[in-house]
């Protein structure tokens, strides 16, 4: 029996899933992503998921026909490797590895975001040939299908629209060290120093939130909106910059739908999607697309590199056996 396997290596944990030619999954594996001391150790986690999900679909890692790793960071498409955004590690060697261990050599590798754009289209009961997986959760990005294409770019490193400048004052400073841009706002990552920087503003009003204690995380903010009265301030400012960058996304590449994903999302999805909703036919000068939290949860981008595997590395859902 063909076997197909798609992987998700995320700044928190590796995942992988084998499945057979029709998609059904016959086993899966995640464990935590290792934080060092190397690129190599993290490679050794992506290879043990894969052989762990392997052996829960009772096959070999050999019999794997093809696969698809996909990735949050910078790609280097030529070398087979990723640097991991949220993984202090520098490089981390891919195609090479995995192509070893399950014997073949069609390996197709993506960023996180484009493979949730395929997971989107390929499961999805109606599959728009324009639409948009965006993701807000740690870092921003998205994957984008035109006319019925994924963009990759020339590099694989296209859809990184959360470095669209949204604020030209750059009051924030990015993680990849510029100013003003989107991530640096509202990515979970960054909400923590943009409320501390809100309250500085404010001269320091009372609040609820533990906004000077060093372990002030964005799910704070959250937990107290509507309760207080400068969390509601925070999540306000967080909405507005997010349709600000919705907007940029739709004028750029036309989506008929966004379909938006990552932790920061799923778990808000009052307070982060629903305003980008009801802001955007105020921003918005070309068609207003749908708005809608993935039907995926954390599994997108996993079900997307495994869409991704099984079609030969492109997602058509037109191309499902």
């Amino acid at each position: 029996m063909a076997t197909y396997a798609g992987v998700d290596l995320g700044g928190t944990n590796a995942r992988a899933v084998v499945a057979d030619a029709d998609g059904n999954i016959l086993g899966s594996h995640k464990q935590a992503a290792p934080r060092g001391p190397n690129g190599l150790a993290v490679t050794e986690a992506i290879l043990d998921c894969l052989r762990e999900a392997s052996a829960a679909a009772g096959v070999e890692p050999s019999r794997t026909t093809a696969a698809a790793i996909a990735a949050a960071g910078r790609l280097d498409l030529t070398e087979g490797l990723v640097e991991p955004t949220n993984i202090p590690v520098g490089e981390v060697p891919l195609r090479g590895p995995v192509s070893k261990l399950l014997e073949t050599s069609d390996i197709h590798l993506h960023k996180d975001v484009a493979a949730g754009v395929i997971g989107e289209r390929y499961h999805a009961a109606r599959n728009p040939d324009d639409m948009a997986y965006l993701t807000i959760s740690s870092g921003i990005g998205a994957g984008i299908a035109v006319d019925g294409s994924i963009l990759g770019g020339w590099d694989g490193n296209a859809g990184e629209v959360g470095h669209m400048t949204i604020d030209p004052a750059g009051k924030m400073t990015c993680g990849c060290g510029h100013d003003g841009h989107w991530e640096g706002y509202c990515s979970g990552a960054n909400i923590p120093d943009y409320a501390r920087l809100l309250w500085a503003e404010a001269d320091r009003p009372d609040t609820a939130m533990p906004i000077e204690d060093d372990e002030f995380v964005a799910a704070d903010v959250f937990a107290h909106a509507e309760e207080d009265g400068f969390a509601d301030h925070v999540v306000e400012r967080l909405a507005g910059w997010n349709a600000l960058g919705v907007a940029n996304l739709v004028h750029a590449y036309a989506p008929l739908v966004v379909s938006v994903g990552g932790a920061v999302a799923l778990n808000n999805q009052k307070l982060v999607v629903e305003p980008i909703r009801e802001r955007l036919d105020e921003l918005v000068m070309t068609n207003v697309p749908e708005v809608r939290l993935t039907d995926f949860g954390d599994d997108v981008v996993v079900q997307g590199a495994l869409a991704s595997a099984l079609t030969g590395g492109t997602g058509d859902a037109d191309r499902r056996e």
